[in-house]
């Protein structure tokens, strides 16, 4: 818990550090390439004194480090540390072993959620329902095969015969947040509309897309932090 906090006010000094057009600025210049405060001003058009304080700021956040010339001696290069920027990004997970994706019937958001897991990770996924259908819908099926993941027509399961204790379990429907309690409560909501209420084959791509998006936001959180 130390730790998290401990991560958690580093990128609140980052997000501090960057709350400055120019600052944000320098920083995209240095992601480039490093560069004197001079060529800073020069670069951004703006004044030797506010460059030297931004710089200030910036360095005061462990964002950038300064290195004197190795040719003119009295010259300073600042440089970027892309280790302090990585504190912007998505909070860790650890200890996950599994992932499990949770739905009602278990016949698509959760079905295509699990394939697009395995795919963008390579590592185990599931899927379950708290009352599942005996089939996969066939639009789920039909827009799996568009994207090339595969999918089980009969492959549903209930919760209770799926989740296990370490696993990390993400409900991809309202109803299934919202019912499971106890030892499968879902720790994280993905609150992706029923695209079998509209039944079209635009809602289960908008399905898709929401799916894969936020599979593509959580992956590095999860694979950054495995612990195991």
């Amino acid at each position: 818990m130390e730790v998290e906090l401990s991560r958690r006010a580093e990128r609140a000094r980052t997000h501090a550090a960057l709350g400055d057009p120019a600052r944000l600025a320098i920083v995209d210049t240095l992601t480039l390439g490093d560069a004197s405060p001079g060529e800073i001003a020069q670069a951004l058009d703006l004044p030797t004194n506010l460059v030297a304080h931004h710089v200030r700021v910036l360095t005061d956040a462990g964002l950038v480090t300064r290195g004197r010339s190795e040719g003119d001696r009295r010259r300073t290069y600042l440089r970027l540390r892309p280790e302090t920027l990585a504190a912007l990004a998505t909070p860790r997970l650890t200890g996950v072993g599994r992932v499990v994706f949770v739905c009602t019937h278990n016949s698509a958001r959760s079905q295509l959620a699990a394939a697009l897991w395995k795919r963008r990770t390579d590592s185990a996924a599931a899927s379950a329902g708290t009352e599942p259908a005996p089939r996969v819908h066939p639009r789920a099926l039909a827009v799996a095969h568009r994207h090339h993941l595969d999918l089980d027509p009969t492959g549903t399961a209930h919760v209770d015969e799926v989740v296990r204790g370490d696993d990390l379990v993400i409900a991809v429907c309202d109803n299934a947040h919202e019912e499971l309690t106890g030892p499968v409560r879902p720790r994280l909501h993905w609150s992706v509309p029923d695209p079998v209420r509209v039944d079209t084959d635009e809602a289960f791509e908008a399905a898709y897309a929401d799916l894969a998006d936020r599979v593509d936001r959580l992956a590095p959180a999860v694979l950054s932090g495995d612990s195991r």
